[in-house]
């Protein structure tokens, strides 16, 4: 429900002028030609100094008049004071605030601004502004007026005909006789009280700022978030509905049993029948009656605008007639006596005189009293043992005010359904009631009573506390007039329901006031016997009341759910948003009255009121907790004018709604909480993307604020480790994310638990690249969606990539709440010549993710994984432990096998066994150690035998050596590349002899290449040559590599030298090699080792994981030496080559898995 800003346009000089009023100033006109020159001299030379030659220091001339300097023009034109749309064109020309003149068109200035508070006006969203539109005729529309309603007229008179109502005149006396006055008083103090704390925490919020049109959905839903202001405003919606069947059952009730009786359409032949024909009558006249209130609200809302006044009157006049029958029982009580059998009340509706015979001319003869209770009229005909042993009585229902009998009305007085309603204190012969005797002209009892009952259908009698706010937009002041109206009505309402409680127990006899329907008194409304001048006062006053109140909620119920639907929060509800051209809730009104004929189906007054009594309970507790929120997380927003609150009132109040929730009737209680509830979680499905400033948000910054500082205090235990992973994405040149299935591992790995940070660096400065930025972080939060990762985005702009992930590994997170894991995808294009850095700042990744004690998990061909949609139905996840880093490889298979795509693989565990292990046992001992972490997994230990190096591990070295030699050279420049090779072209001519002899068969089949290309390979054979006799000495600071490096060892050489040591045996293999590259003498040996190490485990992965869904494996840490960077990278592609989906797996140096409990 947002703000409607008015702006009234005021003439003359707008603006803030520096002298003179905004209408009458009048500025003095100059000649046009000085016109002309003062604006030029304004526009172009206000700073230049003016050319007189008898000046001496630069004179600057300043023109006051305000509508051409300064801000005598208005610059804002729009109502929102943020909007600057339509000022771009107005150019701030003025000298006196020229070092704020940039800023104009986006921050407005003072002047500028207080005069758009002057002229702001909030109108009503209800019933006005529809009623003003069906009066606007033709372009010209109405004249705007500004609010002029006061406390009393705005809100205490309002408040006083929503709470005063039904439940007063139909049910209080029948409260009143069944709990007795004590119990009675307890009741109303404690709805009274529920009442009154949350008017003062509705006071405190109404008061905290402007308050539009809305009254409590729009307090609770921007005190509380969209969450639980869509839910407690849908379920305010629902208690008004309700509210509205409750006053429609309460106007046929009053039609059908005292103002024409005879209008029934069911009638009952039996006793035992009434009840369910006159809930069927209640039904089909309930229904109509619905239907012309829904018609009337829909035709014009004005009509019922008008007749408010009329209603409220008869609520007035009928407590004011109330009061005169009491102070008139004091010297005149009225005469309405009752019939009483024995101690038991008749009904008196079939009689005219309370006894069984008298005497006419001498004889005497039955009564029509004689015919209930005999099958004749005969003085001997058989008739009811009861009716024949007691004797016929006639007690004034209404004995007075000095009667005392307030003592025998004290105490409560419950029973079950069709109890009779007796009189203790009269004489009774054969007192036990037989199963019978509810079907004889008795009052009986027609509901089970007891005080949970009692209390759940007075409740609706008090609420009503919400018309004041529902009004704010048209309260000259609503802050002020809010409180103090809404606390002044109730409590007028609670002193009338107080004294009406003690005066009726008073002054009516008690098996009066248990007389639900006044059968005891001929049909009479009870509260109407005690009324003066005539019990129709009450009657007609109290149907007119009901049928206003009625009309009232079919009015107000239809614009709160046009409200909320047009707040966007609950999806499906936008539909009852539109209306009418003048802005009638037309399809709103439509769903009200079908809620609303739901409640006059059930047709009994007393069944409906603990329905409507949850649903109003329900509003005023959020209502309560916004305010007890909103002051305990003393928000800087929370200043509320109105003083005279406390957290503690706040939660009382709270606690009093609970409470009173589950007393009236606990089930209730419970299905409007689920209905709350699903509301609640339906809208945090759909994500509603309100920001409202709410409470709830505080309460979670407050919640966040202390778990960081308590997570702070200690790390997290063995048992409570789970990786909090800070995920590295890739950009492409769009911004678009490059691999998003990196999110979706994320999303499988992590299952919503746990913290995760989706991070990208981005190249430059902050100030060129802050669109960038923002355009980055919108598309990882839209990849993040997709995927169904739950996490937080975390752009950085900085002057190159490595600083940028250095950042975010170090300042990522916050307090205790940071990563422990980085998860990135492997460079694949590290070998192109058109990203040389790719792999430098993949390696300076892996050394500071292990420097701060970081786990690391990189994902190689990351595209292949599956989404989040997929199923895999078979395999296996094969975890390699080469070695202990604290058992992130035991931990991931188990996390990933708790999501639905990685459910149905199994895990397998393989390890590997040197010469001197004893394999068997170690199998044993991992399996029992598996045990112990509970983990379900096959076990598997490979042995690896110390074989001699291959030739192809020779020629992966040499390759990879050459390679190396050949990035580090380039960087020369061409002079001194030319100057190295003449020096060295003597000493290296025989070893590019034989090189290009052994290489000739490939280079024959391959294509021959070009002069330059020739020219560049022979520099690089040189150069590897040169460099191999003397290895040790290797360049630390070569960065930057050529644009383009071709090797000397092509593809086909090196798989026709694989197949061909596979071939031969080992003995062979070794002589061909010292027979064939003498040059290998030369290579590092270490360098061999480690390539040895990759190809051996290489193989025996791939033989046996090939075919495995995925690969966990050990990730070998880089060299200490930075010199050997790029061999490291060629250690890796030859451990993972041939693999489809490999996660390497580095810990970050601590145990994350035990076997304690």
């Amino acid at each position: 429900m947002g703000e409607r800003f008015v702006v009234v346009p005021v003439d003359g000089g707008v603006g803030v002028a520096g002298v003179g009023d905004h209408s009458d100033a009048v500025v003095s006109d100059p000649a046009p030609d000085s016109v002309e020159e003062e604006k030029e001299a304004g526009e172009d030379s206000v700073f230049e100094p003016q050319e007189d030659p008898n000046a001496v220091v630069p004179i600057l001339k300043y023109n006051r008049e305000p509508n051409k300097y300064g801000d005598g023009v208005p610059k804002e034109n729009s109502p929102f004071i943020n909007n600057t749309d339509n000022d771009k064109g107005n150019n701030y020309d003025g000298t006196n605030m020229a070092l704020f003149e940039d800023e104009i068109e986006s921050n407005p200035m003072v002047s500028s601004l207080l005069d758009k508070l002057a002229n702001y006006t909030n109108l009503t969203q209800g019933a006005q502004e529809h009623e003003e539109a069906d009066n606007d005729e033709g372009p010209k529309k109405k004249e705007v007026k500004s609010p002029q309603m006061g406390t009393f007229m705005g809100v205490y008179l309002p408040c006083l005909q929503n709470i005063l109502g039904v439940i007063l005149f139909l049910r209080l006396t029948w409260i009143v006789g069944t709990a007795g006055i004590l119990e009675s008083l307890a009741i109303v103090c404690l709805c009274c009280s529920c009442t009154m704390l949350t008017a003062i925490s509705m006071s405190a919020i109404a008061t905290n700022g402007v308050v539009p049109a809305g009254g409590s959905y729009y307090m609770i839903s921007r005190s509380l978030g969209p969450e639980f202001g869509g839910a407690v405003g849908l379920c305010f919606y629902l208690g008004t509905t309700f509210a509205g069947s409750m006053y429609i059952l309460g106007t046929i009730e009053i039609l059908l049993t005292y103002i024409v009786p005879k209008a029934a359409i069911f009638v009952a032949e039996k006793k035992e029948d009434e009840v369910n024909a006159l809930l069927n009558n209640m039904r089909v006249y309930g229904t109509c009656c619905l239907a012309l209130m829904s018609v009337v609200v829909f035709v014009g809302v004005k009509y019922v605008n008008k007749l408010a006044l009329v209603f409220l009157a008869c609520v007035i006049l009928s407590i004011l007639a109330i009061y005169a029958g009491v102070i008139k029982t004091i010297f005149e009580p009225p005469d309405f006596p009752i019939c009483m059998l024995g101690n038991r009340t008749l009904q008196n509706h079939n009689f005219d005189s309370c006894l069984k015979t008298e005497v006419i001319d001498n004889l005497t003869v039955t009564t029509k009293l004689w015919k209930l209770f005999c099958d004749g009229p005969e003085l001997n005909a058989t008739c009811n043992d009861y009716f024949l042993l007691n004797n016929v009585t006639e007690v004034q229902g209404i004995p007075g005010l000095t009667s005392k009998v307030i003592s025998e009305n004290m105490w409560s007085v419950y029973g079950p359904l069709g109890k009779l309603v007796d009189d203790q204190k009269l004489a009774s012969v054969g007192g036990g009631a037989s199963a019978q005797d509810k079907y004889m002209p008795y009052v009986v009892n027609d509901i089970t009573t007891f005080f949970t009952l009692l209390v759940g259908i007075y409740f609706p009698s008090v609420t009503g506390i919400m018309a004041g706010s529902n009004r704010s937009g048209d309260l000259r002041d609503a802050q002020k007039s809010i409180p103090i109206g809404t606390i002044l009505a109730i409590a007028t309402t609670s002193f009338i329901y107080v004294t009406c409680v003690v005066l009726f127990g008073a002054c009516i006899e008690g098996v009066l006031l248990r007389d639900k329907f006044g059968d005891a008194v001929k049909g009479n409304l009870v509260i109407g016997t005690l009324s003066w001048p005539s019990p129709w006062v009450i009657v007609i006053g109290s149907f007119f009341s009901c049928c206003g109140a009625g009309l009232q909620s079919l009015t107000g119920a239809p614009r709160l759910l046009q409200a909320i639907a047009r707040d966007g929060i609950v999806p499906f509800l936008q539909v009852f948003g539109h209306g009418k051209a003048n802005g009638e809730p037309t399809w709103a009104l439509l769903l009200t009255a079908g809620i609303c004929e739901i409640g006059i189906l059930i047709a009994s007054l007393d069944a409906v009121a603990p329905i409507l009594s949850m649903f109003f309970l329900m509003c005023y507790l959020f209502v309560n907790l916004a305010c007890a929120l909103q002051t305990l997380l003393r928000t800087p927003n929370w200043r509320p004018r109105f003083k005279y609150y406390h957290w503690a009132l706040s939660f009382l109040g709270m606690s009093l709604c609970l409470a009173l929730m589950f007393i009236c009737s606990w089930y209730y209680a419970i299905v409007a909480m689920a209905i709350a509830t699903i509301i609640y979680k339906y809208i945090e499905y759909r994500g509603a993307e309100k920001e409202w400033g709410d409470g709830i948000r505080g309460l979670s910054l407050n919640a966040a604020r202390y778990a960081l500082i308590r997570l702070e205090e200690a790390p997290p235990h063995t048992k409570n480790w789970r990786p909090q992973l800070l995920v590295l994405l890739n950009l492409d040149s769009d911004q678009g994310v490059k691999h998003p299935r990196l999110l979706s591992l994320t999303t499988q790995m992590k299952a919503g638990k746990g913290l995760t940070i989706v991070g990208n660096v981005l190249e430059g400065t902050y100030l060129t690249k802050d669109t960038e930025a923002r355009k980055a972080e919108q598309n990882i939060k839209s990849a993040m969606s997709e995927e169904r990762t739950k996490g937080f985005c975390h752009v950085v702009v900085s002057s190159n990539l490595r600083d940028g992930v250095s950042h975010l590994i170090q300042s990522a997170g916050l307090g205790g709440m940071k990563h422990n894991t980085v998860l990135m995808a492997w460079p694949g294009t590290w070998r192109q010549a058109n990203d040389p850095q790719s792999w430098k700042n993949f390696i300076e990744t892996v050394r500071e993710s292990t420097a701060a004690h970081h786990a690391l998990l990189v994902a190689k061909n990351v595209d292949s994984f599956p989404t989040n949609l997929d199923r895999l139905g078979e395999g296996t996840i094969d975890v390699w432990w080469v070695v202990h880093d604290g058992g992130m490889l035991m931990l991931l298979p188990f996390l990933l096998r708790q999501h639905k795509v990685w459910r149905k693989c199994k895990m397998r565990i393989f390890t590997v066994a040197q010469m001197d292990d004893n394999s068997i046992q170690m199998k044993k001992d991992l399996q029992m150690f598996l045990y112990h972490l509970r983990l379900n997994a096959e076990v598997e230990v490979v042995e690896m035998h110390d074989n001699d190096i291959s030739a192809f591990t020779y020629e992966k070295t040499l390759v990879m050596e050459q390679r190396s030699q050949m990035l580090k050279q380039m960087q020369l420049s061409r002079t001194e590349r030319e100057r190295e090779i003449q020096s060295i072209t003597d000493e290296s001519r025989n070893s590019i002899r034989r090189k290009n002899q052994g290489a000739a068969p490939s280079a024959n089949r391959s294509r021959p290449p070009s002069t330059a290309e020739e020219t560049q390979e022979d520099e690089a054979q040189l150069i590897h040559d040169r460099n191999t006799a003397s290895h040790a000495t290797i360049n630390d600071k070569a960065e930057a590599g050529p644009d383009r490096v071709h090797m000397t060892w092509t593809k086909d050489k090196l798989f026709m030298e694989r197949n061909r040591n596979r071939e031969c045996n080992a003995n062979v293999a070794v002589r061909d090699l010292f027979n064939m590259k003498p040059e290998w003498e030369s290579l590092n040996q270490s360098n061999v080792r480690r390539m040895h190490t990759a190809v051996k485990l290489n193989e025996v992965v791939v033989n046996k994981s090939q075919g495995a869904q995925l690969v966990l494996l050990n990730m070998p840490g880089p060299p200490r030496n930075r010199g050997g960077d790029e061999n490291y990278m060629e250690f890796l592609e030859v451990l993972l080559e041939g693999l489809n989906r490999v996660l390497l797996v580095r810990g970050g140096g601590r145990e994350v898995i035990t076997i304690y409990s």
